[in-house]
Order: C-alpha cells, then sequence, then structure tokens
C-alpha cells in the first residue's frame, strides 16, 4: 500500500521537513526543505511554507500522516517543550492545521527507529570505529544504543530481534557528566557553580559543551598543571595567555564557537585541548550507558558533531582508547567487543520519523 507522510525533525539549530512516500519499495523522501530553529516562532509557519512550496513545484500528493521527531520529551498533552530553543511543538495545532493525524516523538526515538534501516558495511552512511586493537565486530540482534552530540546531547534506545523492532526515548543526556583527571573534575566544578548544581553530561558534551570546555581553558580559573602526561598537547603554548585564534573564537557569537573551535584543532593549543577533552569525555559518557544498555547491536554515534569531527575520533584511536576504559576487568571486557559506529546519513532523522509513522498510522 502507497502512504504519503509529513515528517520532520525539530531540532535547537535546524527544522528538517520532509514529505516522505512509503510504498512496496521502500521509504523514499521526495520533497525536504530545511529552516532555522530559533528564527521560527512556531512550527505551524514553516510547516505552511513548505506544502505551499510542495504545491507551487506541482506536488499533488495527499498527506495520510504526520510523524514529527523534537529536541524534547514527549508529555502527556501530546506537545515537546524543545530544550534547546524557546517555542514548544503541538500535535492537537498541527493537527487542525493539516486535517490529518499528528504523532510527536521524541528526536532519539526517531534517531533510534533509524539506525534499524542502516548497514554498518555501508560506508557512504556509516563509519564503523575500529577498537583499539584494531578489531570490528558485527552489530547483532538486541539493543541498538544512539548517542548523539549536536546542539544538545540525545540519547535513545531500540530492541531489534528480527523483525520486531521497538523504540524507546531517553533523556539520558541530561545524566551525569563523567570526570576521570583533575582537568575534568576542575571542569565538572566550574559549569556546577555557573548552574548550581553538579553539572549533567549535556552541558559538556554537545556543542555548548565544546563552547563551555573552551571558556574554562581560557579563563583563569584553568591551570597547565591540571594536565595529566597523556595530553599531547604543547603545555607551553598554554602557559601564556589565550593564543590569537583563542581570543578571536571568543570574541565570536558564542554559538559560532563549536565549529571554530573544531576548525583549529590542529593548529591552536587551546583548540586542540579542548577537543581532546570534549572527545574523552563522550567516548566515556558512551562507554558509561553500554554499560547500563549492554547494546549487542553497537553503539551508533549520530548529531552532526561526530560526523563533522570523524577524523578528529578516528586518529590514534583517540574515542575508542577511552570508551574501553573502566575499572571492572569484565565490562572492559564487554566494551572491546562492542561494536562502535558514526552515522554519516544526514536524512537519518527524517527516515526514523518516517518510519514511526508507519508504525503508528497503522494503528489509526
Amino acid at each position: 500500500m502507497r502512504k504519503v507522510f509529513l515528517v520532520g525533525d525539530v531540532g535547537g539549530t535546524n527544522t528538517n521537513l520532509a514529505l516522505a512516500r512509503h510504498d512496496q519499495s521502500g521509504i523514499h523522501l521526495i520533497k525536504k526543505a530545511r529552516f532555522s530553529t530559533k528564527q521560527e516562532k512556531s512550527l505551524l509557519d514553516p510547516v505552511r511554507r513548505f506544502l505551499e512550496e510542495a504545491r507551487a513545484a506541482g506536488s499533488t500528493d495527499s498527506i495520510d500522516f504526520c510523524c514529527i521527531s523534537g529536541a524534547g520529551p514527549v508529555l502527556p498533552d501530546e506537545s515537546i517543550p524543545l530544550t534547546n530553543a524557546p517555542w514548544s511543538i503541538h500535535a492537537s495545532e498541527l493537527s487542525s492545521l493539516l486535517n490529518i493525524p499528528v504523532k510527536l516523538i521524541n528526536d532519539f526515538t526517531a534517531l533510534s527507529y533509524a539506525v534499524t534501516l542502516l548497514d554498518y558495511r555501508d560506508t557512504e552512511a556509516v563509519t564503523q570505529l575500529p577498537h583499539t586493537d584494531g578489531s570490528l565486530y558485527a552489530p547483532r540482534d538486541g539493543i541498538m544504543l544512539v548517542i548523539g552530540a549536536g546542539t544538545g546531547l540525545g540519547v535513545g534506545f531500540v530492541d531489534r530481534t528480527g523483525d520486531h523492532i521497538k523504540a524507546f526515548p531517553s533523556e539520558g543526556g541530561h545524566s551525569e557528566m563523567p570526570c576521570f583527571d583533575d582537568l575534568s573534575r576542575a571542569i565538572h566544578h566550574w559549569l556546577s557553580d555557573r548552574y548550581g548544581y553538579a553539572a549533567g553530561a549535556e552541558i559538556a558534551i554537545a556543542g555548548q559543551g565544546i563552547a563551555n570546555i573552551f571558556e574554562f581553558i581560557c579563563s583563569d580559573e584553568f591551570d597547565v598543571r591540571l594536565l595529566s602526561d597523556d595530553y599531547e598537547v604543547p603545555r607551553t603554548a598554554l602557559e601564556a595567555a589565550p593564543s590569537n585564534t583563542a581570543r578571536n573564537i571568543l570574541a565570536s557569537p558564542r554559538l559560532d564557537w563549536p565549529a571554530l573551535i573544531a576548525l583549529h584543532a590542529e593548529d591552536d593549543a587551546f583548540c586542540a585541548l579542548t577537543m581532546e577533552v570534549f572527545v574523552r569525555l563522550y567516548a566515556l559518557k558512551a562507554a558509561n550507558l553500554a554499560s547500563i544498555f549492554l547494546p549487542a547491536g553497537g553503539v551508533w554515534l549520530a548529531g552532526g558533531i561526530s560526523s563533522k569531527n570523524e577524523r578528529w575520533l578516528l586518529q590514534n584511536a583517540r574515542f575508542m582508547r577511552w570508551f574501553e576504559k573502566n575499572y571492572a576487568p569484565h565490562i572492559r571486557q564487554f566494551l572491546a567487543h562492542t561494536p562502535v559506529m558514526i552515522v554519516k546519513n544526514y536524512d537519518i532523522s527524517l527516515l526514523g520519523a518516517a518510519v514511526a509513522a508507519i508504525q503508528f498510522s497503522a494503528h489509526e
């Protein structure tokens, strides 16, 4: 049976909408558009403009169902207060506008559905991270854990056993920030003072986290003596005042900091140390969550930061060296055999919303 869905993915930075056709050949995104989340006041206006553009382009498809994923928890009244944007999504408003059923899901529920469509061997869509000994392992049936550092830090998981797929929401990005040395503990203390409570993972392991780590390293609170011997950054460059590059980044709009820091990670000590700390925290958080969920289906790193900084994660097994660390030998053994993949397919959230739409619309 052929159906057409309106699907969307609303994050703190971008709002992506698409028309998705589902037929016997699979799911196809037939029209897509991107909007700036922070420049919109609600989801209604971009949906109106998107559908008007589709009609103007000659689309005559009638929409059967709408599924929108959003970066925030789905409340009992079928609304999502966006975690990193100043407005909410309301299913009732969309349903009134579209005159069709609307389902809202958490953004990482959508990603959890979507990773079930991916082949870990498809190098166009996925990069598998080799373990520290160079080994690679195939995902198996069972829990697939999805973690994504973007504007915020998202977590989701899906149970895939044969043809049975069940995705679950999570707000794991707001669980505790991992600390592993004097520097990370100093950052944790600094962030905790700023927020008035013990720092959570998202404010260190996301775009905003990269900005926070960088701000600390450039501040008077940072002391090069906090660095252990395994940091491969020039200490003499860090002992002086922030570099010209660092000062230029600090003078830029804060939303631009993460991309600028990543851009200069190879040529500036302050940026390099920021990215080194970020990757270690990201890997340790992924390992912590893996020890909870025991994901036989692998750990899938979604979100823009992993895919845009793939080389930084891969170089010298930077991510996997820290992913495999744990105080317990049996957990170290488990982590050393757990497949970890970077998701590079930027349409994955929209595809996940379409998979969810197929499931939910079947019950309408």
